[in-house]
């Protein structure tokens, strides 16, 4: 029983309900923890103690079984500081952020990639405008070698070089407006993958 206070009328305690609550957050964070990778991992605030309990987790495939040693290991989370879980839930959002940015930075250079193939020399000379630093000269010449390996069904080596030339001018100057602007145009069902 939760138990009130004599002279406030105040709970002691939080309900069972938000006790549950706080459980399945636990657990769910606890899930996200055991779908990353070794690597990513040791980029997190992990303490040493509960590493164990997720390699477990991760090596048990049995449903039951992984169900099972996943509560187990909320449970083991569930022991640790607020301020412990807390720097772990921190740490998660800020490579998410870093991932969604890193994202959106690539499909702004795919966009500029395939206007400039469909574009040409206009959508070169609007490229220049903005980056005037660009090499007109090393751009040209790559959407004509990649417009002739298209034409010849050749491997997309000009392609991919096409797409570094774009990625070193783009992100060199930390090109975030860019990334911004291309949130609004991100789909290009005509987009083509390498």
């Amino acid at each position: 029983m939760r138990g009130r206070d004599d002279e406030t009328g105040e709970f002691l305690s939080p309900s069972r309900s938000q006790n549950r609550r706080d459980a399945l957050e636990v657990l769910a964070l606890g899930e996200k923890l055991v779908s990353l990778t070794e690597a990513q991992l040791s980029k997190l605030p992990v303490p040493d103690s509960l590493l164990p309990h997720i390699r477990e987790c991760k090596r048990i495939t049995a449903q039951i079984a992984h169900k099972r040693q996943l509560q187990y290991l909320a449970k083991q989370m569930r022991r640790e500081d607020d301020e412990v879980l807390d720097a772990i839930r921190d740490a998660l959002d800020e490579k998410g952020e870093a991932a969604r940015r890193e994202v959106a930075a690539m499909h702004r250079i795919e966009t500029w990639r395939e206007r400039l193939l469909e574009g040409g020399d206009t959508a070169l000379a609007e490229l220049l405008d903005e980056h005037p630093e660009a090499d007109r000269q090393v751009l040209r010449q790559l959407v004509r070698n990649t417009l002739e390996e298209r034409k010849r069904n050749k491997p997309p080596r000009a392609f991919r070089e096409l797409y570094r030339e774009l990625r070193d001018l783009l992100l060199a100057q930390g090109d975030d407006a860019a990334v911004e602007d291309h949130e609004a145009d991100d789909e290009d069902p005509e987009r083509e993958h390498d």
